[in-house]
C-alpha cells in the first residue's frame, strides 16, 4: 500500500542542505520551486550559514529570471517547513555532519556537487563554475521530478535517489 503522503496530488516538501547555504542549496531551491511548481515546495538551509547568498549565485538566478528577493542564507533550524518529504545534501561537508531529526521522517540522499564559490581564477572562470553547478543541479532535479513518486516503493525510491547523486563516469 502506498502511504497517503505519496499520492499524486500531494505537494512534496524538499530541503536542500549545504554548509554555508550561499550557493548550491539556494540554486537548487530556486530550480525546484520553478520547475516543480504545484508538485514540490523547495527550501534551502545550511549547518553554518554564511552572511548572505553568494553574489554570483544571485546574478545567475536573475539572468535566468528566477525571483531572488526572498533568498537568504539560513540555518537548518529555520527551514520554514512543518514537515519534509525529502532532504538532499548538495555539498560534501554536510553529508558527514550529524543532522537534526527532520519533521516528517523524510527520505534523504547525498547529491554532492563541487563548491563554485571555492573556484579561483578569473571572474569569467568563476562565473563558469556557477553555471556548471546550475546545470548539474538542474539535471539532477529534472531526473528527480520525473520519478513516479506516487507509485514507486520506498526501497526503489531510495535506490533511485542515491543514483541521482552519483557522479557521471569520466569520458576519454
Amino acid at each position: 500500500m502506498v502511504p497517503e503522503k505519496w499520492m499524486s496530488d500531494h505537494v512534496y516538501n524538499v530541503l536542500f542542505l549545504c554548509t554555508g547555504n550561499s550557493a548550491r542549496s539556494n540554486l537548487a531551491e530556486c530550480i525546484l520551486n520553478r520547475e516543480g511548481e504545484g508538485r514540490f515546495k523547495a527550501f534551502s538551509a545550511g549547518s553554518q550559514p554564511k552572511d548572505a547568498v553568494h553574489p554570483f549565485a544571485l546574478e545567475l538566478l536573475r539572468i535566468k529570471n528566477y525571483p531572488t528577493g526572498s533568498l537568504r542564507s539560513k540555518s537548518w533550524n529555520a527551514t520554514g517547513a512543518s514537515y519534509l518529504d525529502f532532504v538532499f545534501t548538495v555539498c560534501d561537508k554536510v553529508a558527514s555532519e550529524v543532522c537534526p531529526i527532520w519533521p516528517g521522517q523524510p527520505m534523504t540522499a547525498h547529491w554532492g556537487i563541487p563548491d563554485p564559490a571555492a573556484v579561483g581564477g578569473t571572474e569569467t572562470e568563476r562565473h563558469q563554475a556557477f553555471a556548471q553547478t546550475y546545470r548539474m543541479l538542474h539535471n539532477r532535479i529534472s531526473v528527480f521530478m520525473s520519478l513516479p513518486l506516487h507509485s514507486i516503493d520506498r526501497l526503489s525510491l531510495r535506490r533511485r535517489l542515491d543514483e541521482i547523486g552519483q557522479p557521471l563516469p569520466k569520458t576519454a
